[in-house]
This record gives structure tokens, C-alpha cells and sequence, in this order.
């Protein structure tokens, strides 16, 4: 797949991935399934609704894993 989106989750990560983390890793996938580095102007905005909605579906999985053996910290709303 995409070798340049890493693991955001704990014990990988030390602490909780960042904001900045989870919509780089989005933008890499939708560069990476899109196969544009950088969208045209007339696709710019379905390119960056998907960036979001990845980030968002990512934010929501690393809330929602459990990872045994390891404290969970909670993500701040926001």
C-alpha cells in the first residue's frame, strides 16, 4: 500500500498521534488512490473533502481501538 503513512497508534507511537499526523496520513492515502500528488483546480475540492473525511474515520478508529497492555490516552475533543 502506501509506505510513507506510518502507524499512529499506541505502543508505535509513544503518545497519541496529533491532528498534524492522522491528516498527513490521509492526505498520503488520497494521493496514493487518486494517484495525484497535487489535484487539478476542477478536482481540488472532492480531493480535499476525501482528505477530511479520511482524517475523521481515522480519528474515530484510533479512539475506538482498544490496545491491550497499554493505557489508553483519551484524544481531546476538538
Amino acid at each position: 500500500m502506501c509506505r510513507s503513512i506510518k502507524t499512529l497508534r499506541p505502543p508505535v507511537l509513544p503518545e497519541e498521534a496529533t491532528e498534524e499526523e492522522i491528516r498527513a496520513a490521509a492526505l498520503q492515502y488520497v494521493r496514493k488512490v487518486s494517484g495525484f500528488r497535487a489535484p487539478a483546480a476542477h478536482n481540488r475540492e472532492v480531493f480535499d473533502r476525501a482528505v477530511e473525511a479520511i482524517a475523521a474515520a481515522t480519528t474515530e478508529l484510533l479512539d475506538g481501538l482498544e490496545v491491550r497492555g497499554a493505557a489508553q490516552p483519551q484524544r481531546a475533543a476538538g
